[in-house]
């Protein structure tokens, strides 16, 4: 028996109308917003300076959208259609990634990210309709492109009350670098603030619990890409990434911690990466290649 769905054809296709579409935005890589990343993940020191290479996955500190207060929907994300197709679904995550470095990023440098919808899908089974959008990121500086980035964006359904979320796949179990995160509200207040991410699962425990049906505040899945890539850098110091990707597979709340973890492959050029929950449940993972 087919599910019903609110994704006719013709809705589809208006939808796909948005493919192609692209936007320039232009910012500084700051020291500023380095050092407090830095200050923000616990590393020693004032953190790095003008004219250091930017750390694997911190180009998310910027190129935000500034949507002004009165265009923010309820969730705190800026309300859908502008340069976004208007998705009927009212819940809206970052569900994974593929990043590609030509070029390092230095800080002081300022850079320009041209942003293009790449498509748009639907999906659907039992947990619903399911619409993903890809966005491919394209950012350069006077030096040329630096980085290349795709995006998926996941809409999905209003969580039903009393729904019980799916068990997550076991973790593998043969880490050879293992760290643990207690994720606190002033860690994710903070990640939130750098990124200029107003969405409200992240702070707002009143509204993740009882409008979104989550256990608690919401780990940002970029900061868990980050501390995945953070753990695979200090575990080949010096080594630049060529590539990373990534995919969220449950989420994590702050009402426990987690541990990040990786292997190496036997030839050392590449590492899988995964991030797992209490339980030693699957919560992302991820593949990083060593230049």
């Amino acid at each position: 028996m087919t599910e019903p769905t609110l994704f006719t054809q013709e809705l589809l296709e208006r939808l796909r109308g948005w493919e192609g579409r692209s936007e320039a935005a232009h910012d500084l890589i700051s020291v500023s917003s380095a050092q407090g990343m830095a200050a923000t993940l616990g590393l020693a020191g004032p953190g790095p300076d003008a004219g250091a290479e930017l750390p694997p996955l911190w180009h998310w500190l910027f190129f935000a959208p500034r949507a002004p207060r009165q265009e923010l929907g309820a969730d705190g994300h800026p309300r859908v259609g502008g340069f976004l197709p208007p998705v009927p679904l009212p819940r809206r995550m970052w569900a994974g990634g593929r990043i590609r470095w030509h070029a390092p990023l230095r800080i002081g440098e300022a850079a320009k990210n041209v942003t293009t919808i790449e498509s748009v899908k639907h999906k659907g089974g039992r947990s619903g309709d399911l619409l993903f959008v890809t966005l491919k990121y394209e950012i350069s500086t006077v030096a040329g492109l630096a980085l290349t980035e795709e995006k998926d964006v996941v809409y999905r359904e209003a969580a039903s009350a009393g729904a019980v979320p799916p068990v997550p796949p076991e973790a593998p179990q043969d880490a050879a670098w293992s760290e643990e995160i207690v994720p606190d509200p002033v860690l994710l207040f903070r990640y939130s603030a750098l990124t200029f991410n107003g969405h409200r699962i992240h702070y707002d425990r009143p509204y993740t619990t009882q409008i979104e049906a989550y256990p608690g505040l919401v780990v940002h899945g970029p900061l868990i890409a980050t501390l995945l890539a953070g753990l695979a850098q200090r575990a080949r110091p010096g080594a630049r990434f060529t590539s990373f990707s990534f995919r969220a597979v449950s989420p994590l709340v702050d009402i426990h911690p987690f541990r990040v973890c990786g292997k190496p492959s036997p030839d050392g050029k590449s590492a899988q990466l995964w991030a797992e929950n209490h339980e030693g449940r699957l919560a992302m993972q991820a593949d990083v290649q060593y230049e």
